[in-house]
């Protein structure tokens, strides 16, 4: 069972970054689609950025220019680069794997990022 864990939240004020990683414990990391999604308080999670296996890369419009999706699969890790960060991007940040036609899908558990007005 492949696990996804993930680090780099915290607190941080407006206008800081941070940089979140999530890595995977199996090396099936390196054909696998990657995503960041997030959970703001009392909302729905959403979709921020995903990179594919070919390192393309998808941003949502509400996070782009602030926001990097990046892989490195040597080391079996996604990393989403938060810059400019603002108090509408507190919520719990979670990366999720896809393995297309292996019917793979593992989410990580999560990591919470507070931005501070």
């Amino acid at each position: 069972q492949v696990q996804l864990v993930e680090s780099g939240g915290g607190l941080v004020q407006a206008g800081g970054s941070l940089r979140l990683s999530c890595t995977a414990s199996e090396s099936i990391f390196s054909i696998s689609t990657m995503s960041w999604y997030r959970q703001p308080p009392g909302k729905q999670r959403e979709l921020v950025a995903s990179i594919t296996r070919g390192s393309s890369t998808n941003v949502v419009d509400s996070v782009k220019g602030r926001f990097t999706i990046s892989r490195d699969n040597a080391k079996n890790t996604v990393y989403l680069q938060m810059n400019s960060l603002k108090p509408e991007d507190t919520a719990v940040y979670y990366c999720k794997m896809i393995v297309i036609g292996r019917g793979l899908e593992v989410w990580g558990q999560g990591t919470l990022v507070t931005v501070s007005s």
